[in-house]
């Protein structure tokens, strides 16, 4: 059940603007390298994109594609149960899949100590807004790589752009998927944390520690697995472009300030506090579980 209706299409276009104002104004010659973009007037107030005839933003949206996600970092296959994992997935097309928001698995009015109004502006505004700029940021990067006179330089900009934007959607939806409860590990959970880190205690303190300093600035807190090493470990983001070489993330925590500023101002420790009384342990169990089948599969 979708409990987050509203688009907020005045937030997500002014995201969409700020990527096209970026390399329309860092790059000199951009319309010059994109001429299938030639029909986009750009102006400075505000960062905004006019879309002239025959392009309409509508138009310009509905043919921008978004990457595919490796099938293990879906979020319907990391998020809910499973009797069985499947042999084989299907992998989609990389240029032509449109990216849509993912409904919150859990009502927004019933997190303890998260206002609905804050997760309702998280999904809406931040989330949201990067899915519609991940697939506009691909659009852009067909048209240049379909255009022979696309200097490397201009392309590789798209590129670290569509970086950025596929993190930061993926990993907002793994740490929605990831609320929602209100339990405690189930004892295999803890074991498995007690192998890795000696205690579930120690774990934990680590977790928040690193969260903590990230605090009054930006990033993400990923307790993951990593399918090389086999090693199970808390991981500091301080953005979303970068994260460790396969790993698989079983606990996401967002440290940016918009996930906690509305309720708790600068005070990031109570956020961190009540993100614990709200993770959902069965998810994060079954992705560990999940995880460690991979490895099983994988390991040489």
């Amino acid at each position: 059940m979708q409990f987050v209706h509203e688009k907020h299409e005045r937030h997500e276009s002014r995201e969409i603007n700020q990527v096209l104002y970026r390399y329309a104004t860092h790059h000199r010659f951009f319309f010059e390298y994109f001429p299938a973009f030639r029909g986009l007037r750009v102006t400075p107030v505000n960062s905004r994109v006019t879309f002239m005839p025959p392009y309409t933003r509508r138009d310009f949206i509905a043919t921008a594609s978004a990457g595919a996600a490796l099938a293990v970092l879906a979020t319907d296959t990391l998020a809910e149960p499973a009797s069985e994992i499947p042999v084989k997935a299907s992998i989609t097309p990389a240029f032509t899949t449109i990216h849509e928001p993912k409904p919150l698995p859990f009502n927004p009015s019933k997190l303890d100590g998260l206002s609905e109004k804050l997760i309702s502006s998280h999904w809406g505004n931040n989330y949201s807004a990067s899915v519609k700029a991940l697939n506009t940021v691909k659009q852009l990067i067909v048209a240049a790589l379909n255009d022979a006179n696309t200097p490397p330089f201009i392309y590789n900009e798209l590129k670290r752009e569509h970086l950025l934007r596929t993190g930061s959607v993926v990993l907002h939806e793994l740490y929605f998927h990831n609320l929602g409860g209100s339990g405690k590990p189930d004892a295999a959970f803890k074991k498995a944390l007690d192998d890795a880190f000696g205690s579930f205690e120690v774990w934990e303190k680590e977790f928040r520690r690193i969260g903590a300093g990230l605090g009054g600035g930006s990033g993400w807190v990923v307790l993951g697995y990593n399918l090389h090493t086999g090693l199970l470990e808390n991981y500091w983001l301080g953005d979303h472009l970068h994260a460790p070489v396969a790993t698989l993330p079983i606990l996401v925590m967002d440290m940016y300030e918009h996930s906690y500023q509305m309720d708790y101002g600068a005070t990031a420790a109570s956020y961190i506090d009540v993100f614990f009384r709200n993770i959902q342990w069965n998810t994060v169990a079954f992705r560990l579980d999940k995880a460690l089948q991979m490895r099983a599969l994988t390991a040489y």
